[in-house]
Order: C-alpha cells, then structure tokens, then sequence
C-alpha cells in the first residue's frame, strides 16, 4: 500500500522523530498530528503553521473518547507518542500509562474506526544487552528498564489485535535516532546533543560509565524513511522489524567525533557513575528490512555527526543559554 494522498495520524507528532516524520509525510498526505507537548514542542512544527496539508491537535492518548473521536477518517495512523526512558526511572506508572496503555486504546480506536493501517513505533531498548550480534528481530526480548518493557507491552498488542482480529498492524523498532530536533534539555537530552552543547562551551563530554557501551545510532531520515517504507509493506502486517544503520559504535567513539567536529580538540570526556539500565552493546541486524522493502541507510556515522553539528549551532547561535538547560543526571528526580 503506497502512503500517498492519504490521511495520516502522527501520534508524537511535535517530538524529534515525530515532526522529521511528519516533514516527510506532508509531501504528499494529508497530516494529523497529535501531540500533548509534554516533551514535543511547537517550534518543531513551525515550519506547518500555514499549512493546509498538516492539522495540530493537542490531545493526550491516554484520553480513549478522545482518540476514538479524532482517528475518524484517518488512514494510516504511525504512534510515536512516548515517555522517555529517563523519565521510567523516576516516574515508571507514567511509562506504563502512556507507551502500553496509551498504544492500547489506539488501537482500539484505530480498529473501531476501520484505520487501514497501524504502524506501532517501538524501540531497540525491548531487546536488553545485546546477547548475539548483529541483533536480528527474533533476538531475546529482555528489557532492562520500565520504559523498554512499556514499549515491549506495546507491541505485544499491537501484534494481539492482528493475531486475533486480523487488524492490519506493524511493529518497527528503531535503534538510536538522532539528528535535527533532538533534545539536549532536562530529562529529554540525549548523548549527541548533549556532547555538543558541553563542548561547544568548552565544557567536557560526560560519559556515564566506561564509554565502551556500543549503539547502532541512526540519522533520523534514515530513520524517518525505514518507517514509511515498512508501513508501506504489506507483508510487514503482523511482524516487526528493526530500522538501524547497521553499524556498532562506542560512546568514546561518539564523544571523539564529537571534539573533532566541534574542532575543540583540546577536550577529553570525563567519566560518571553508571546510568541505571543502560544497555552494554546494541548492534542492529538490518537485513529483514532490506530484503522485505530494500531500505539501506544512507547517512554514516561521521556524516550524521557533521550535519547536526551544522544544523545545531545555526538553530542554537547562543550555546551558553544551551547550557544553562544541560541536566548532568536527568535521570534523577
């Protein structure tokens, strides 16, 4: 099924992965965003102010009248609504509620409502450790945190309502997105911009732990594109899929490319305790996606690291008041 002049939902639809999503979809669609803004922000959006192809809807998917109500009409619908991982460690209900609950009655919803397609957006963090490498999608499914087990309850529905209702439902799991929109503040902030904004004023990288932790990171258009071609895949209703770039990098290889970008080779990284749950080694099998819709990333490592350098210090000019928003534990209460 080709996603084009259609009416697509965007649940998450102001967050980073969301609003690069909805960037490509209102090329040729008609966009529903949904988005409480409780860490999607408008700015993410602006550039659809104007726009007759994109409608913003604050709603919480939590509310089942309302998600029954807005998903009329709606044809494809991808939900990317989400509580983060740092937040399950302090606040597990809200992670709960939002990621397997809040999935629960989309689709409930998106079935009541004859939604043609349901494209449930998962995460690499339902595997655990990685036990074999490269991770292939039957890989045991052993979460370490509240957040990867929400997200694990969430497809383990999304699948139920195939298994017994026939509901044309998928699963894809990205690895480690990052890229322009991607959150450096508070709990939100993520290792890439986080790096940036410490070392662009000067400040050393923090790495938590060893740094020899390994993730398959991923440019978001990479990311954004494996998800439209997988909802665009017929034979992918029913199963999941891993969208990664296929290639295993340390976080002091990160925070190396990170000082060599930013041309502040005088900066070393400073460790910290270990953060809670994480993951030792995340390295992601790609080929059920190449085989099943050809999808190959695009943008490497070294690559993606330039281009958000690029586009953060053009969006972000002052990067001391970055700073002043930089969380060193935002895990923490």
């Amino acid at each position: 099924m080709k996603i084009e002049n259609k009416r697509v939902m965007v649940t998450g639809g102001a967050g980073f992965i969301g609003s690069n999503l909805v960037d490509e979809l209102s090329k040729k669609n008609e966009v529903i965003v949904i988005d409480d803004f409780s860490s999607g922000k408008r700015e993410n959006l602006k550039q659809h102010e104007n726009s007759s192809s994109v409608k913003i809807i604050e709603a919480d998917i939590r509310d089942k009248g309302k998600m029954f109500e807005y998903t009329r009409g709606v044809e494809v619908l991808f939900n990317l609504a989400v509580r983060c991982l740092r937040i399950s460690i302090h606040d597990p209900e809200v992670n709960n509620d939002v990621n397997a609950t809040g999935t629960l009655n989309l689709l409930m919803a998106a079935m009541e409502n004859k939604i043609d397609r349901f494209v449930y957006c998962s995460t690499s963090e339902i595997y655990g450790t990685a036990k074999t490498v490269p991770m292939n999608e039957d890989h045991p499914k052993e979460p370490l945190t509240v957040y990867g087990a929400s997200k694990f309850a969430g497809e383990l529905y999304t699948k139920a309502f195939t298994n017994v209702h026939g509901y044309p439902a998928m699963v894809v799991r990205p690895f480690n997105t990052y890229g322009p929109r991607e959150h450096f503040e508070g709990p939100y902030g993520e290792v890439i911009p986080k790096f940036f904004v410490r070392v662009l004023n000067d400040e050393q990288p923090i790495v938590f732990g060893t740094g020899d932790q390994t993730r398959d990171f991923t440019f978001v258009s990479d990311s954004v594109r494996g998800m439209i071609m997988a909802a665009e895949c017929d034979e992918m209703i029913g199963g999941a899929v891993n969208i990664a770039c296929g290639q295993e990098v340390t976080i002091n290889n990160i925070a190396e490319l990170v000082i060599e970008t930013s041309g502040k080779e005088n900066l070393e990284p400073r460790y910290e305790k270990d953060r809670p749950g994480d993951v030792i080694r995340h390295y992601a099998d790609t080929s059920k996606a190449e085989k099943m819709f050809n999808y190959k990333p695009q943008i490497s490592i070294r690559e993606g690291i330039k281009l958000f350098y690029e586009w953060f210090i053009e969006e972000y000019p002052d990067v001391k008041e970055c700073f002043k928003q930089d969380v060193i534990f935002n895990w923490e209460k």
